[in-house]
């Protein structure tokens, strides 16, 4: 993920040291498009040809360069696409998914940019079965806080299993830092098949009034083919509502594929009896290591005014039932 750049004159004169000093640069990406159908929305059933069903599309550029004594510098440039329409995603955003740049060593790495919050990756890479992707993305029904602008993140290195993560986003609002501020930061213990972390995000609303915040307990466990996700979270607005939530989901390697199923449920406790629950089962098939098909089902039961709707790795979706066919290519 790294590598130094250099602009203006400075990068004719020194580009030859430069090519020399480069450790490693990749050009990488996901390309991704399905049938998506969609029922139970207030609308009518819909038909689509989405992108990025299973996961985001994308086109990326990550470099590394070796500074000497264990240190180096990294970046990563990430474009977002639709691979139905050909457009940009993230709102048109040249590099809509990530933007950063940093140093890396033996006490940690520091980067900077708009980077991933700490609660969506351990979303992402320890609850969720479906990996935040398909018609059961638990980010359905849970927080979703993907990424940050104006960020510096902190990531310690592993030791005895234990590491942490710890993001501050600037607000940039003038004379009160506690505008629009998020921070987030997460503990973990990963060794053998067990994974436990704990999480926390707050964000600052545009008065620098109130924050909402947000705490999950999350696991994984491995055993043979079998791999078990568990959590519970506790949430706060900025009205100060309170919910929980929590997650059961397995996947299951089945020769060249893998059963992917999860059950999420989400609390209202602010008096509103505002809850909903989602079942959903879904299949991955690898026809290379590059290149899978997948299908998915997910279903959610809304009451007394809730309206979550089945979504996937990059639409929310319009109605309470969804299916996805499609096929994923990673380069």
């Amino acid at each position: 993920m790294k590598h130094r750049y250099i602009v203006g004159a400075c990068a004719l004169g020194l580009s030859a040291a430069f090519a020399q000093a480069q450790s490693m640069v990749k050009v990488y990406g996901v390309a991704d498009a399905g049938i998506v159908l969609e029922r139970g929305g207030p609308a009518g059933s819909m038909e689509n040809v989405g992108s990025g069903v299973a996961s985001g599309s994308r086109l990326g550029f990550k470099g590394k360069e070796d500074l000497g004594d264990g240190t180096s510098a990294f970046f990563v440039l990430e474009n977002g696409f639709n691979m139905d329409t050909g457009t940009a995603g993230q709102g048109g955003r040249l590099f809509g998914r990530q933007a950063l740049v940093g140093l890396a060593g033996a006490a940690g790495s520091v980067s900077l940019g708009r980077q991933y919050a700490p609660y969506y990756k351990v979303v992402r890479d320890i609850v969720d079965p479906f990996c935040t992707g398909l018609a059961g993305n638990a980010q359905n029904l849970f927080p979703t806080f993907t990424r940050v602008d104006n960020s510096v993140e902190y990531q310690t290195p592993k030791w005895r299993g234990v590491s942490a993560d710890v993001l501050y986003g600037v607000g940039e609002a003038a004379a009160d830092a506690t505008k629009n501020r998020t921070i987030g930061a997460s503990v973990g213990y990963d060794a053998g098949p067990l994974t436990l972390v704990l999480v926390h995000h707050q964000q600052g609303n545009a008065t620098g009034t109130a924050h909402s915040r947000n705490t999950m307990l999350a696991g994984r466990y491995r055993f043979g083919v079998v791999t078990a996700h568990a959590a519970y979270a506790r949430n706060r607005d900025v009205l100060g509502n309170a919910s929980r939530d929590a997650l059961l989901g397995l996947a299951v390697k089945a020769g060249a594929g893998r059963v992917l199923a999860s059950l999420v449920v989400h609390r209202d406790d602010g008096g509103r009896e505002a809850h909903a629950r989602q079942a959903a089962i879904g299949y991955e098939y690898s026809l290379s290591r590059h290149t899978d098909l997948y299908t998915a089902y997910g279903h959610i039961v809304n009451r007394d005014g809730a309206a979550y709707t089945v979504g996937n790795a990059t639409d929310v979706g319009s109605g309470t039932t969804g299916i996805n066919l499609g096929v994923r290519h990673v380069f």
